[in-house]
């Protein structure tokens, strides 16, 4: 069910990680941002947006993750778009015959397996390099594209009513999560990112992650602040002491604290390749 959180901007919350799909109303219909993840999920999304008599008229996927680039037939044919490079990852990703079988393999290891539909997966075009805003009739979009959590990686920020998406970043049940094979610095890469949202969140009224609880403005510095001191402790191979992981992380989230080990020790063999001679 929608839950409008600013004027015009509603929010679809998935029971699979917490998954946010944002809805912002424009003059003729809606711009679609990240919308998931079931197929009974986005067949209620659609239900929704008839009864609101809002057509979608644009589509927006923050980033090349599975979960981000799902579609519904019954969602129309309107543009899907995404940052040039993040277009670009998906084409090279959906070359490979098998793309979308792996994508159905992995699921059949969580309580989704069979009920995300695939064959629209993906199908987003890629807006000229350096766009600074989505081209459509409504609210105006900025596109913050950064390097964070995956390539051509972009939060939004919805200027007229304070609402940053902030994609898979900003998330107060998920840790950040690095790009650690498509980067030469991720660490910095993030750091970065969370700077350029920093420099805009005194415009910021709410933010929306794409997975987890969305926050006021009185929570934006905080999980700003939270996520550069998880970075930086990963940096310095020093324990977080992040509430998100480990005992006291929300009930049913323990796995994140497999994915900290997993960054720990893949930042761990990257030092040591570094360090080799060669």
């Amino acid at each position: 069910m929608l839950r409008q959180i600013a004027e015009g901007v509603l929010v679809h919350e998935s029971e699979f990680v917490q998954s946010n799909a944002v809805v912002v109303q424009g003059r003729a219909g809606v711009l679609l941002i990240d919308p998931g993840v079931t197929g009974s999920e986005l067949d209620c999304l659609a239900n929704d947006l008839r009864e609101l008599g809002q057509p979608v008229v644009a589509g927006f996927s923050t980033h090349p993750d599975w979960d981000h680039l799902l579609w519904h037939a019954r969602l129309g044919e309107a543009p899907r778009y995404g940052t040039a490079r993040c277009a670009a990852t998906v084409r090279d990703q959906l070359s490979d015959a098998d793309a979308k079988a792996r994508v159905a393999a992995h699921l059949e290891e969580t309580e989704i397996a069979g009920q995300v539909p695939l064959d629209l997966l993906g199908l987003i075009t890629g807006l000229p390099a350096e766009t600074a805003q989505i081209p459509w009739d409504g609210p105006g979009v900025r596109i913050i594209e950064h390097q964070a959590h995956a390539p051509g990686h972009a939060a939004l920020l919805i200027e007229e009513r304070g609402v940053l998406v902030a994609g898979d970043m900003l998330s107060d049940v998920l840790v950040p999560m690095l790009d650690l094979d498509g980067t030469a610095d991720p660490i910095e890469d993030y750091l970065a990112a969370l700077r350029l949202l920093e420099g805009v969140a005194g415009d910021v009224d709410a933010v929306v992650p794409g997975h987890g609880s969305v926050g006021g403005s009185d929570q934006l510095q905080a999980r700003i602040d939270q996520d550069r001191a998880y970075v930086r402790a990963l940096r310095d191979g020093r324990d977080p002491g992040d509430p998100r992981i480990g005992p006291s992380a929300k009930p049913g989230w323990e796995w994140v604290s497999h994915v900290h080990t997993g960054q720990l020790q893949r930042l761990a063999q990257r030092s040591e390749r570094d360090e080799a001679p060669r």
